[in-house]
């Protein structure tokens, strides 16, 4: 997403539950775009900000992207303690738990992008039948 000239809305760092048995939460480096949610498995040793190269630094193969195309639904099922815990449904029916601080407001940022993405592409579509219409009205 970055590579395609999308611009980061939101950065920071998100904790995600863990898919295995134990369902541990593990933190994950968090870019909000346009287009999606980027996660990125934090650094081991962070280089100094000097020598930093341009994000994203890490493998591709690390990079996880959940583009709004894919997403379903932000669900958030609850505020506890100093955490909001929510639910991104992807469309294929897989559910991904996160969890931040609630000050952070990460759910109503992905929510609030995903609105957009879907709004715009609502947009493109009507706009493309409308196109398809007049160029088979002409004669």
């Amino acid at each position: 997403m970055l590579e395609s000239g999308c611009k980061a809305v939101k950065e920071g760092v998100l904790e995600k539950r863990s898919d295995g048995l134990l369902q541990l939460w593990k933190k994950k480096r968090c870019i909000l775009t346009e287009e999606g949610l980027l996660l990125i498995p934090p650094k081991q040793q962070p280089p100094p900000p000097q020598q930093q190269p341009p994000l994203p630094a890490e493998p591709a193969a690390k990079i996880k992207e959940l583009h709004f195309s894919n997403m379903k639904t932000v669900d958030c099922v609850e505020r506890k303690g100093k955490y909001v815990y929510f639910t991104v449904v992807m469309a294929e029916g897989k559910e991904i738990d996160f969890r931040c601080a609630q000050e952070q407001g990460w759910n109503a940022a992905i929510t609030l992008q995903m609105v957009q993405y879907k709004n715009r592409q609502a947009i493109l579509a009507v706009r493309s039948t409308r196109q398809k219409q007049q160029h088979l009205a002409q004669p």
